[in-house]
C-alpha cells in the first residue's frame, strides 16, 4: 500500500483523512510502527478503541493497542467511510435528544482511582421525522473516545427486557438522572424489566466468561511451548503434543484421558486463534505445524492477555446474587469484596484464583435464584405500554411543533442518498 491517500469509488469528494473515526471504526494504517522491538508494517487492519492526545488508540489483531495520529489512518472500506460520517453526524445532531443519563463503571462501583475514566450511558429519543424514510435510523450514539454510549429508546427497552447488565445498570445506578419526562417515565417503569433472568445474564454469563478467560490464559501460557515442540525432528503429532501438554497443565483433570482431551481442546483453540488472526493459512493442526517450523512470529506474550475486566465479572456475580436474594441492587462494592476486587483489578490475583472465587460464589447465586422474590419473567405488557406512551408523546410534540428537540427545534433528519446502499460497516 502506498503512502498516497486513496480515493474510494463513489466517494471521490470525501477526503478519507478528514472523515471522523468514532469508536469501533475499522481502519487501515498508513505508516509502520514499532511495538517494543517488533516492527508493525503499514497496511495493518485495526479498529479504533478511543480518541486520545489528538490521535487514536487502535486495536490491531495479534499486536494489541497502538497509538496513531489521524493522518496515519484511513477507513478500511467504503461502508466504513459512510458509517463514520453518519455516526459522527448523528452524535452531533442528537445530543439534545438525550432523555436519561448516568455515570457507570468503576466510579459507580466504588472502584475508581484518580486516573480512572469516567464512563457514561444513557437513552435518547428520536424526533418523529427521523423515523421516516428509507435510511436506517441510529440505534446508538457513541462518543469518539468510547467513554459515552446512548441507546435509542426502543433499543434500551429491548435490552432491558433481556436483562442486559449494562442497560439495567444504567436504569438503577444511583447516579441516573432524567433530562426529560420521557426519561422520567422510563425510570418509573424500570421495575418492569427486572426478573430472575438476572441469574443468567449477570451470574451465569460472568461465570462462563471467566472460564473462557482462564482457558485463554492457560492457552497463551503454553503457546510457545507447543510451538517449540512442533519444531522438533520429527515433528510430534496432535496426540503426542496433547499428552505432553496435559502433564504441564496447572489444573488437575479427573483422569489422564480427561487431561489429554482438555489439552487437545487448547491446541485447537490455538490454531483457531492464529487462523482468525490471519497468521496461518488454515484452521488445522497441519497449518499450525508449518507455522511453527517456518519460524512464524509469535503472538503477544501471555502477560499482555491478562484480562482487565476479570474483576468486573466477579462483581457481576456478587451483584446478581444480592439482587436476586434481596429484590434490589447494590452497585457499590464495599468491605472485603471491594478490597478483593481492587486486588484483582490491579493484577495482584492470578486468573485461576479469580475463577475459584467465582466458582465458590456459584452455590449462593443459585440459592438466591431459587428463593428470589423477583418475578420469573419481565412485565412485557408494562414495557409495551411505556413504549407506546413515549411514541404518542413524541408524535404530539412533532405535530404541535412544541419548543424543544422533538418539535420546533428538532434536528434535521439526514437525507437518503445512493451511497447509503453501501453505508453499513463491512
Amino acid at each position: 500500500m502506498s503512502h498516497g491517500t486513496p480515493r474510494i469509488k463513489g466517494l471521490e469528494s470525501v477526503d478519507p483523512l478528514s472523515v471522523p473515526l468514532p469508536h469501533g471504526t475499522e481502519i487501515i494504517t498508513r505508516v509502520a510502527r514499532l511495538a517494543g522491538e517488533r516492527r508493525v508494517p503499514q497496511g495493518m487492519v485495526g479498529r479504533v478503541v478511543r480518541a486520545r492526545d489528538g490521535g487514536f488508540d487502535v486495536q490491531i489483531v495479534g499486536v494489541g493497542e497502538l497509538w496513531y495520529a489521524r493522518e496515519e489512518l484511513v477507513p478500511r472500506k467504503p461502508g466504513q467511510v459512510q458509517f463514520a460520517l453518519r455516526r459522527a453526524a448523528a452524535w452531533e445532531a442528537l445530543q439534545p435528544c438525550v432523555v436519561l443519563e448516568a455515570t457507570v463503571g468503576s466510579r459507580a462501583w466504588g472502584l475508581a482511582h484518580e486516573g480512572s475514566d469516567t464512563d457514561a450511558r444513557g437513552v435518547f429519543a428520536l424526533p418523529l421525522s427521523w423515523t421516516w424514510g428509507l435510511g436506517e435510523v441510529p440505534r446508538d450514539l457513541v462518543s469518539a473516545d468510547g467513554s459515552t454510549t446512548y441507546w435509542e429508546y426502543r433499543k434500551a427497552i429491548d435490552q432491558a427486557l433481556r436483562a442486559d447488565p449494562n442497560t439495567l445498570e444504567l436504569l438503577f445506578v444511583p447516579s441516573v438522572r432524567a433530562q426529560d419526562v420521557l426519561g422520567e417515565w422510563m425510570l418509573a417503569e424500570r421495575e418492569a424489566f427486572v426478573s430472575r433472568n438476572i441469574f443468567g445474564s449477570f451470574g451465569r454469563y460472568a461465570l462462563s466468561q471467566l472460564h473462557k478467560l482462564s482457558s485463554s490464559q492457560r492457552l497463551a501460557e503454553h503457546r510457545d511451548l507447543v510451538l517449540d515442540w512442533l519444531c522438533e525432528e520429527p515433528a510430534p503429532d496432535l496426540d503426542e503434543v496433547a499428552r505432553r501438554l496435559a502433564k504441564h497443565s496447572p489444573r488437575q483433570a479427573p483422569t489422564v484421558e480427561d487431561g489429554i482431551l482438555a489439552a487437545k481442546t487448547y491446541i485447537k483453540q490455538l490454531y483457531r486463534s492464529l487462523s482468525d488472526q490471519g497468521l496461518i493459512e488454515a484452521n488445522d493442526f497441519a497449518a499450525l505445524t508449518r507455522y511453527a517450523r517456518g519460524g512464524g512470529r509469535r503472538p503477544p506474550d501471555s502477560r499482555e492477555l491478562r484480562p482487565k475486566n476479570a474483576y468486573n465479572l466477579l462483581r457481576l456475580i456478587a451483584l446478581a446474587t444480592g439482587w436476586l436474594r434481596d429484590g434490589a441492587p447494590v452497585f457499590e462494592a464495599t468491605g472485603a469484596l471491594r478490597e478483593r476486587l481492587l486486588d484483582i483489578k490491579n493484577g495482584r490475583v492470578a486468573l485461576d484464583e479469580v475463577l475459584r472465587d467465582a466458582e465458590a460464589l456459584a452455590p449462593e447465586l443459585e440459592a438466591a435464584r431459587d428463593k428470589s422474590p423477583l418475578p420469573e419473567h419481565p412485565d412485557y405488557a408494562r414495557a409495551d405500554r411505556l413504549l407506546r406512551r413515549a411514541g404518542d408523546e413524541l408524535a404530539r410534540r412533532w405535530v404541535l411543533k412544541e419548543p424543544g428537540p422533538w418539535g420546533r427545534e428538532a434536528p434535521t433528519a439526514p437525507e437518503y442518498t445512493s451511497s447509503d446502499t453501501q453505508s453499513e460497516p463491512e
